[in-house]
């Protein structure tokens, strides 16, 4: 599959804080071709740490989300390195960059996907921020989006979500090499510090106990959290808070249509829905799941019990969980 994104410029854009982003531009992948009907359009957002590269792991011949029959379009979150973000811009890096959000986001993706030529989806889905976009497109765009996939994601962060963000933050912020965002040099003790921090919220206490990180290679719990901090210390400083602060305010009411009214959001969604949380995700758990699920009109919580916690939906990371939601893509885009 294509690896390589092309760039949608988008010139100055205002956003939701009031700021403007200048020469704002999505970085995207299409994969397939648009139906003469306009009827076979896809979107699959990125998530946190991830770029159109993960994503493109479930496309292909004979997957789900198969380019010989759908028109897939991933596009990459605002501050993830790939689209305008704090490591790339050439006029507002760095600390200058602003304040984005998920509506900032869906707002650009409309842009792009009308370019594209699309005016309806067939499907929106994502894992993680990746669903959390999907919900955003599913409320605020309801008109134009007959199915909805959120795999371990939320309508709106959570408090303790917050939380748990707020403790990785605050292992980066410590470095003082960090130096408000204007370091010299990467933050490297910050960077690994968030790395471990991390890797005790994506799995589950069934994860450890059961020595599942063996089957991700790990000899150890060690070796697991030496390489998430390795990992982790490949990313810009200013790009991993730059949205981590979208996806803590991630919120699809919180706009002039739904006024921070949640309920009427979740309500407004007209698209045939299934909500996929993990069953031992430790901050989309499934319980604020299933209260977001209630509000749908058309919409089914189907859990994805797996031990995995949060890492069990993403994209080809554990064999048997893929397989899964591979089975609820195929199934809602079955449905007429």
């Amino acid at each position: 599959m294509q690896a390589k994104a092309e760039l949608f410029q988008l010139g100055d854009v205002t956003l939701q804080s009031g700021e403007v982003l200048q020469n704002a531009q999505l970085a995207y992948v299409t994969c397939g071709r648009l139906s003469p009907r306009g009827d076979n359009a896809v979107l699959f957002p990125t998530y946190y740490t991830g770029t159109h590269r993960e994503n493109l792991a479930m496309v292909g011949p004979g997957r789900a989300l198969d380019p010989e029959l759908y028109f897939i379009v991933i596009v990459n979150l605002f501050g993830n390195g790939e689209s305008s973000s704090p490591s790339n811009h050439a006029t507002q890096g760095r600390a200058k960059f602003p304040q984005v959000s998920l509506l900032d986001n869906v707002n650009a993706h409309w842009r792009l996907l009308e370019q594209l030529g699309i005016s309806r989806l067939a499907l929106a889905l994502g894992w993680s921020m990746g669903a959390q976009q999907a919900y955003h497109h599913a409320a605020l765009f309801p008109e134009r989006v007959e199915r909805l996939l959120a795999v371990c994601g939320s309508a709106r962060t959570s408090p303790h979500n917050w939380v748990f963000l707020e403790g990785v933050k605050a292992a980066l912020l410590a470095d003082p090499d960090f130096a408000g965002g204007n370091y010299k040099t990467p933050p490297l003790r910050g960077l690994g510090a968030f790395g471990r921090v991390y890797a005790g919220w994506a799995f589950s206490q069934a994860f450890f106990r059961n020595k599942l990180y063996e089957r991700l290679g790990h000899a150890s719990p060690e070796a697991l959290l030496a390489a998430w901090e390795r990992e982790h210390r490949d990313y810009d400083a200013n790009d991993l808070l730059c949205v981590l602060g979208s996806w803590q305010r991630a919120n699809i009411a919180d706009n002039p249509r739904y006024q921070g009214d949640l309920q009427a959001a979740l309500r407004a969604i007209q698209a045939r829905a299934i909500i996929m949380p993990s069953s031992t995700d430790l901050y989309f758990p499934a319980e604020d799941s299933r209260l977001e699920a209630l509000q749908l009109g058309r919409g089914e919580l189907r859990l994805l019990e797996s031990d995995f916690g949060h890492v069990a939906g993403g994209p080809e990371r554990v064999a048997e969980d893929t397989a899964f939601v591979e089975t609820a893509i195929r199934e809602l885009l079955a449905l007429k």
